[in-house]
C-alpha cells in the first residue's frame, strides 16, 4: 500500500488517495464518453492498494496508464498520456523562453539582472545559462518547503542563489599585506614578496581577480593607504641606489632620509645630497604614479567570472599620515582625476575615503590638503565616498593615532555598502572577514497584507507579526545555508582559505572551512520602507513624523531581532540596508499582480531603496539627510546615504564637503553624492547639462551618461533593468 510519496523536487509527501482518482477524472472528462466515477475510483484504489509503501510521482503515472490500458476506457488512457505530455512540456516552456532570451541578446530583467555583467558576451551567455539552470536545483534540493514557497511568493528573496551549490561566500576584506610581504599563489604560479610599488600593485590587483573567481560577492581593500606605504620607501631606497651607481658615490646615509613628504619640486638651484634625494623624491613619485594608473586600469579591464565580469573592486584608505602612504593617497586622487584611456571616468575600483577627525576632517589635521583633494576629485569622477570612522556605531576603542597599525581598528566597507566589523567569534575588525551571504525580505508586501485592518494600531500590530515571521523564516533559512556552506574544503577556495579570511592560514587543503567562516556575517535585508510606510499610514517617512517614528520602530525591530538569532544560532547576524538592483523591480512585478494598482506603493516598477526616501520626493539635503540618518546605527550589515546635486560639480567641490559634514552631525556611516556627468566618447568632451544627446565640441552623438546605480557607477544605462530604469526616470535632484 502507498504510504508516501516522492515529488519531483525530491521531497518526501503524504500520499493523497484523491489525487490519483481527480487526474483520472480529468482525463476522462476530455473523451466523448465523460467520466466513469466508478471506474475512475477503481483503479486509483487499485493503484493505492498495489503500490509500494513509498512510490514516485512518475511511477505512479505509469502505473495509471498501464491500469487505463487495461480497462475497455482506451481512450482515456490516450488523453491521459497526452495530458501528462503537456504538463512534462509546461514545465520545460519556461526554461526555454529564458534561454531563447539570452540567445537572443534580448534586453529584459533576467540579461540586465546585474549591470556590471555583461550578458551578451558569449562568457556571459554561459553565466546567465548557468544561472538560470541552478536556480530551479536550489529551489528543488536546497531549500525547505516553506522557504521554497516564500521566494516564489515574494515575500523574501536569495541573493546570489544561484551560487548557492557552490558554496562560496559573498564578499572579503583583503588583509593585502599578508600578501605584500609573503609572495601570493595563484593557480600554477606564486609570485616573491613585493619589493617596490609596481610590485604592489599588480600583486593587488592579482589577488582582488583571484579572490572574485571565488566567491559570488566583492572585493575590497581595507587599507590601501597603509599596506601600499613601505613600499613607496622601498621605491625611493631603489632610486637612490641607481643614483648611486650613476654618480658612482655611496649614498648609504640617505636611504632612511626624513622625508616630510613627497612633492616633486624642479631640480635648478639644488646641489649636493639635496639635489640627489630631491631627484630620488621625484622618481619614486612618477613611479608611485604610474603604479596608481595602472591599479585603476587593470581593476576596469581584468575579466573574472569566466571574462564575464570585471572584478567588482573597491579600496578603503585616508588615514596613513606617514610621508609615504600620503604619496599613495595624493598619486591614487591624481589619477583618478585624470581619468582612464581618454580621460574617461573609472567605474572601479570603487574609492572610500575615510573621514576621522584628527586625522583628515579639519584644517588643522596633518590629512586635511588630501581630504580637500579628495572632495574635489569626488566632484567630478563621483569617487571617493565618504566613510565615517566617527559615528559612534564606527568606535573601536583600541585605535589610536600614534599606533602603525591602527588602520587594524578602522571600520571598511564594501563600495556598495556592505559593512563587517563587530564580530562574536574574534577581533572585532573589517579586515580579513566579509559577508557570508544575506537575504531580503519584502516588508511591502507584508504591509499591504496589513491595508485591510481599521485602524492604524492594528495595521501595525498585524505587520509587525507578520515581520516577525519573515525575520524567523529568514533566519532559519541563512543558518541552513550557513550548514551547506561550512562543508566545503579549504582546498575549494585556494587564495581565500589559504591567506586571505582570517583563520584560513591554520587549514590544510582538505580541511573544512567550519571552525574559520563564522567569523562573517549573515545579513537579514529589507527593501521598500517608503512604500511599507504608506501602505500602513497614508505617508512616507520623509513627508511624515509618523511615519518616521515607525519607520525606525520596523527597523529598530529588525536590529533586535539580529541580535536575538546572533545568541541561538551563535552566527553573526546583521541587518542590511539591502542595495537592490534586480530585486527593486521583481517584488514590485509580483505584488503589482497579486495586488493590483495601489497609489504610492505599487504604481511604480520599482520599490525604494531600503531606507532611503523616494528617489521623487524632492526636499532639500538636510532633510533628507536627518531623515535617513538614525537608521545607520540599526543597519550594522550595510548602509549608504546619498544626494542628487544640479550643475557642474566640478566647479563646486564644497558641495561635497558640506554633505560629509552632515554625517559627521547626524551621525552616519557612509554616503555619496550623485551628479550629472555626460562625456562624448569621440572627442572626451564632459559637461553636466541635463539631458544632453548631442556633443557641443564635434557633434556626435555618442555620449556616455554616467550614472550610480546602487553604489557602483555604471557607464551606459544599456544593461540596466527595467525596475532601476523607472527609478532613474524619477530622480529629483535636492536643494541645498
Amino acid at each position: 500500500m502507498i504510504q508516501k510519496v516522492i515529488k519531483r523536487d525530491g521531497r518526501t509527501v503524504d500520499f493523497n488517495f484523491n489525487k490519483i482518482e481527480d487526474a483520472i477524472r480529468k482525463a476522462m472528462e476530455a473523451t466523448e464518453k465523460g467520466v466513469d466515477a466508478i471506474l475512475a475510483a477503481t483503479i486509483a484504489d487499485h493503484i493505492a492498494k498495489e503500490g509500494d509503501a513509498f512510490m514516485n510521482v512518475e511511477d505512479i503515472q505509469d502505473a495509471v496508464e498501464v491500469e487505463l490500458m487495461k480497462s475497455d476506457r482506451k481512450e482515456v488512457a490516450r488523453a491521459y498520456i497526452s495530458y501528462r505530455n503537456a504538463r512534462n512540456v509546461a514545465r520545460k516552456a519556461k526554461t526555454k523562453e529564458i534561454f531563447d532570451s539570452i540567445i537572443g541578446v534580448k534586453n529584459n530583467d533576467i540579461t540586465r539582472e546585474n549591470a556590471n555583467m555583461n550578458a551578451d558576451t558569449p562568457a556571459g551567455m554561459m553565466m546567465k545559462f548557468a544561472s538560470e539552470s541552478t536556480k530551479p536545483f536550489v529551489d528543488d534540493y536546497l531549500l525547505s518547503p516553506e522557504v521554497k514557497e516564500a521566494v516564489k511568493n515574494g515575500y523574501i528573496h536569495i541573493h546570489d542563489k544561484d551560487y548557492y551549490p557552490t558554496k562560496s561566500l559573498t564578499c572579503v576584506q583583503h588583509p593585502l599585506n599578508t600578501i605584500l610581504q609573503h609572495g601570493l599563489k595563484a593557480a600554477h604560479a606564486e609570485s616573491r614578496p613585493a619589493k617596490r610599488i609596481e610590485t604592489a600593485s599588480v600583486q593587488a590587483c592579482i589577488s582582488l581577480e583571484t579572490a572574485q573567481n571565488e566567491m559570488h560577492g566583492g572585493q575590497a581593500i581595507p587599507a590601501l593607504d597603509f599596506y601600499f606605504a613601505p613600499y613607496v620607501r622601498l621605491t625611493y631606497k631603489e632610486e637612490i641606489k641607481n643614483l648611486e651607481d650613476f654618480e658612482d658615490k655611496d649614498f648609504t646615509h640617505l636611504l632612511d632620509y626624513d622625508i616630510k613628504d613627497y612633492i616633486v619640486k624642479p631640480l635648478k638651484g639644488l646641489e649636493g645630497e639635496d639635489r640627489i634625494v630631491q631627484q630620488a623624491i621625484n622618481r619614486t613619485v612618477s613611479r608611485v604614479h604610474q603604479a596608481m594608473e595602472a591599479f585603476i586600469h587593470n581593476m576596469n579591464t581584468i575579466h573574472s567570472r569566466g571574462g564575464n565580469q570585471v572584478v567588482f573592486s573597491s579600496v578603503n584608505y585616508g588615514t596613513d599620515i606617514s610621508a609615504e602612504g600620503r604619496c599613495v593617497m595624493r598619486e591614487l586622487l591624481h589619477s583618478t582625476y585624470e581619468g582612464v584611456g581618454n580621460h574617461a571616468t573609472a567605474i572601479f575600483p570603487i574609492q572610500i575615503w575615510k573621514k576621522k577627525r584628527g586625522v583628515n576632517y579639519l584644517p588643522e589635521d596633518p590629512n586635511y590638503d588630501l581630504y580637500k583633494l579628495a572632495c574635489k576629485v569626488s566632484a567630478r569622477r563621483f569617487f571617493p565616498n565618504f566613510l565615517n570612522l566617527d559615528a559612534t556605531f564606527n568606535y573601536h576603542e583600541k585605535w589610536r593615532i600614534d599606533d602603525p597599525e591602527r588602520f587594524n581598528y578602522e571600520v571598511a566597507t564594501m563600495g556598495c555598502r556592505t559593512r563587517v566589523f563587530e564580530n562574536r567569534f574574534g577581533p572585532k575588525t573589517s579586515i580579513g572577514r566579509g559577508n557570508l551571504s544575506f537575504t531580503t525580505i519584502n516588508i511591502v508586501a507584508l504591509a499591504i497584507e496589513s491595508m485591510s485592518e481599521p485602524t492604524l494600531e492594528k495595521r501595525v500590530e498585524v505587520f509587525m507579526l507578520r515581520l516577525n515571521e519573515m525575520c524567523e523564516l529568514v533566519a532559519k533559512q541563512l543558518d541552513q545555508r550557513y550548514e551547506f556552506q561550512k562543508t566545503a574544503l579549504a582546498k575549494q577556495f585556494p587564495l581565500l582559505m589559504s591567506c586571505l579570511w582570517t583563520g584560513a592560514d591554520k587549514l590544510s587543503p582538505d580541511d573544512k572551512v567550519e571552525s574559520v567562516i563564522n567569523q562573517g556575517t549573515l545579513g537579514i535585508g529589507f527593501i521598500g520602507l517608503a512604500e511599507t510606510l504608506i501602505a500602513l499610514t497614508g505617508k512616507h517617512h520623509g513627508e511624515s513624523e509618523e511615519a518616521q517614528k515607525l519607520g525606525l520602530k520596523i527597523v529598530g525591530f529588525m536590529k533586535k531581532k539580529v541580535d536575538e538569532f546572533s545568541e541561538r544560532y551563535h552566527h553573526n547576524y546583521s541587518v542590511l540596508a539591502t542595495p537592490a538592483e534586480g530585486l527593486s523591480g521583481r517584488f514590485t512585478r509580483i505584488d503589482k499582480k497579486r495586488y493590483g494598482i495601489i497609489p504610492g506603493v505599487t504604481d511604480k516598477d520599482y520599490y525604494t531603496n531600503s531606507n532611503h526616501v523616494p528617489v521623487y520626493y524632492k526636499c532639500s539635503i538636510r532633510h533628507k539627510a536627518e531623515v535617513e540618518a538614525p537608521y545607520h546605527v540599526f543597519t550594522g550589515g550595510g548602509h549608504i546615504f546619498y544626494v542628487e546635486i544640479d550643475g557642474d560639480a566640478t566647479h563646486n567641490p564644497e558641495t561635497i564637503m558640506k554633505v560629509v559634514d552632515l554625517m559627521d552631525e547626524l551621525n552616519m556611516g557612509y554616503g555619496s553624492v550623485n551628479h550629472n556627468r555626460n562625456r562624448c566618447m569621440e572627442c572626451g568632451h564632459e559637461d553636466a547639462l541635463e539631458g544632453e544627446e548631442c556633443c557641443p565640441e564635434c557633434g556626435s552623438t555618442h555620449i556616455d551618461k554616467l550614472q550610480r546605480i546602487t553604489g557602483y557607477l555604471v557607464g551606459t544605462t544599456d544593461r540596466w533593468n527595467s525596475g532601476k530604469l523607472a527609478e532613474l526616470k524619477d530622480r529629483v535632484t535636492h536643494t541645498k
